[in-house]
């Protein structure tokens, strides 16, 4: 790769468009068509710095790619042959970047060997000049390439560096306009389930029974007290049952309160979920604590799960103080 002070520099923004737009490109005949790659995909970031490649890989990383950030280049390969080769690994992220150095003047070789054994999308993150001075001046970080220039100039040498691999990407994201949020939302909307209903499993629901004699799970988003409900516990048979036993579930569903109860929780839930997900949430952890955390909590928890996973949502249930 060229690198002569005499070249052009490219545009800042050259090849993306509006706020956050995408610029796609045809690479289908870079692929020879005798080689059939595997049905996994490797998704590879990169771009100037201080355009958001950090977020852009842990959004990825929370829609459940494998993510890897500053893989030598020269491992990338042998990376894509693990990932092709393992029964657990569908997905996979990796950041490659400026730090690379001269390697990065294999990237295109490197690339076609990849791409023969995995569905290869190259995403190239930008920013305007002005953009990411500012946000080298809010964050205090020094430019990767020098410590000693300026961030203006070692942006300008940067964009000289990476011109070949800009020209590369499958993709190319202006992030100009972008805050955190806002990049997370667009990286997941791109990479990330299509249909509506696939989206209810992009955060996982944990319901949480547990008892308030042990105190209030620090992890739990929504805490609901279900003391309010008769005590299983005060009849001899259930004492040493749980809420998952059916008899003693019956017995706590039964009453008109439990009922109402219930109801407005799922409602509540139903309303409340699709907006967290919309805000990049990945965990939510919904907890129902009684006294113990054996009888009622551990009904409500097991009933709100049931309910949740029929509505499509990835669930679990968890008892935390309940009896084994």
């Amino acid at each position: 790769m060229s690198r002569s002070p005499k070249r052009s520099i490219p545009a800042p923004l050259k090849g993306s468009r509006d706020r956050g737009a995408i610029s796609g490109k045809n690479t289908s005949k870079k692929q020879p068509s005798a080689v059939k790659p595997s049905s996994k995909e490797l998704v590879i970031i990169t771009g100037i710095s201080g355009s958001g490649k950090a977020s852009a890989l842990k959004a990825l990383e929370d829609l459940g790619y494998y993510a890897v950030d500053n893989l030598p280049l020269e491992l990338l390969p042998d990376f894509a042959s693990l990932v092709q080769a393992s029964p657990e690994i569908e997905r996979a992220v990796i950041v490659v970047d400026v730090r690379e150095g001269p390697t990065l003047e294999r990237l295109p070789t490197i690339l076609l060997k990849v791409k023969k054994m995995l569905h290869t999308s190259v995403v190239f993150l930008d920013a305007a000049d002005a953009v990411l001075v500012r946000r080298y001046s809010e964050t205090r970080r020094p430019h990767p390439l020098s410590r000693s220039e300026m961030v203006a100039r070692s942006i300008t040498s940067e964009r000289q560096m990476l011109e070949e691999v800009r020209n590369l990407a499958d993709f190319i994201v202006d992030t100009s306009s972008f805050n955190v949020h806002e990049l997370r939302a667009y990286m997941q909307s791109k990479f990330g389930p299509q249909r509506s209903e696939d989206r209810r499993t992009q955060m996982l629901v944990s319901c949480l029974s547990f008892g308030f004699k042990n105190g209030v799970p620090l992890d739990a988003d929504l805490v609901f007290d279900v003391r309010f409900l008769p005590n299983p516990h005060f009849v001899p048979e259930f004492r040493k049952l749980t809420g998952r036993n059916p008899k003693v579930a019956k017995y706590i569903r039964d009453f008109p309160q439990s009922v109402e109860f219930l109801k407005k929780v799922t409602e509540m839930m139903l309303f409340l979920l699709p907006y967290y997900i919309k805000e990049g949430k990945s965990y939510l952890t919904i907890a129902f604590g009684c006294t113990g955390g054996q009888h009622r909590s551990v009904m409500m928890a097991e009933e709100m799960a049931k309910r949740l996973g029929q509505a499509g949502f990835r669930v679990k249930a968890v008892h935390r103080d309940m009896p084994r």
